[in-house]
């Protein structure tokens, strides 16, 4: 008897998709890769691979993988007229990777269910290195028995795989990990000039807090970039800016006091302000900066 195989898809070739998608298609099999620029897909010229810019190509995938930058994105590729939940046949299985909020994701899942589409958001953690690697964590919501299907596809881009509950379940397991670590960009952006200011060595300081129990990802990462004025190897903060948003609606919504989180989101909008949001969170440190007038920067480079 002839083995099925399962048609793969994968819409979205950006900063992170394209090195997840990149993992899914190593192993041979029956591909679609997905993105409105023509330019992102000539790395899967290869075969067993179809790459295309229409989302028509896509309906006939037996599994859809999504890596998009936000829920308005999503939804419209996914609910709008011409998106593919007319398009797609019952018993597909959709596999949300970008991140959007808990609201999003619920009511996607709400859509799909009624065209007999089966939905598992599944957001991933880890920067553009670790989805070059393969090596990113992907924290997922849906039904144990689905789940135990895909499991073994999103092992091609991820190292650790964790089914957290059900469908949202996921994306709100990112947002807690994403929240933690806006939160820690934010507290070095503030209290770091202060040692400037009081007279301490950017340099001296950052072996201090990157070797003491003040050290965090978000120092590891930022700092030695900090130092030496780069602000240009993290996630954009404009882009990052929906999980604070996330984080604000979940609090209103369900009447729970945060008010670090709410501090934090300050710095952001004065980033923002500034118009620091192409830059990465590392970043937030000018706005301490000019209102301390001190810079955190190695000897070398503030020379």
């Amino acid at each position: 008897m002839e083995e099925v195989k399962v048609k793969i898809a994968f819409v979205g070739l950006g900063q992170m998709g394209r090195p997840m998608a990149q993992n899914l298609t190593r192993v041979e099999g029956d591909y679609i890769v997905c993105d409105r620029n023509p330019e992102a897909l000539s790395e899967f010229n290869k075969p067993g691979v179809v790459a295309t810019t229409s989302l028509d190509d896509v309906a006939i995938a037996d599994i859809v993988f999504l890596s998009l930058p936000n829920g308005d994105i999503v939804k419209r590729v996914l609910l709008s007229a011409s998106g593919l939940l007319e398009k797609l046949a019952p018993g597909t299985l959709v596999v949300d990777t970008s991140t959007i909020s808990y609201a999003t994701t619920i009511e996607i899942a709400e859509a799909l269910s009624t065209k007999g589409i089966h939905f598992v958001d599944a957001p991933v953690s880890g920067m553009y290195a670790r989805a070059v690697d393969g090596t990113l964590t992907v924290m997922c919501g849906g039904s144990e028995a689905v789940f135990e299907h895909i499991e073994p596809l999103l092992r091609r881009f991820g190292d650790k795989i964790l089914l957290m509950g059900v469908v949202g379940s996921g994306q709100l397991t990112k947002l807690v990990n994403q929240l933690l670590f806006d939160i820690n960009a934010a507290a070095l952006a503030e209290v770091l000039p202060m040692a400037v200011k009081l007279g301490l060595e950017p340099g001296l300081v950052t072996e201090v807090v990157n070797s003491g129990t003040g050290r965090s990802y978000a120092s590891e990462f930022f700092l030695p970039r900090v130092l030496k004025s780069n602000f240009n190897e993290g996630y954009p903060m404009a882009e990052a800016y929906k999980d604070l948003v996330s984080g604000a609606e979940i609090s209103a919504r369900y009447g729970l006091p945060m008010p670090v989180l709410a501090a934090a989101t300050t710095t952001y909008q004065q980033a923002l302000l500034k118009g620091l949001g192409a830059l990465d969170k590392g970043a937030m440190i000018q706005v301490f900066e000019q209102l301390f007038d001190v810079r955190f920067r190695s000897a070398l480079d503030a020379a």
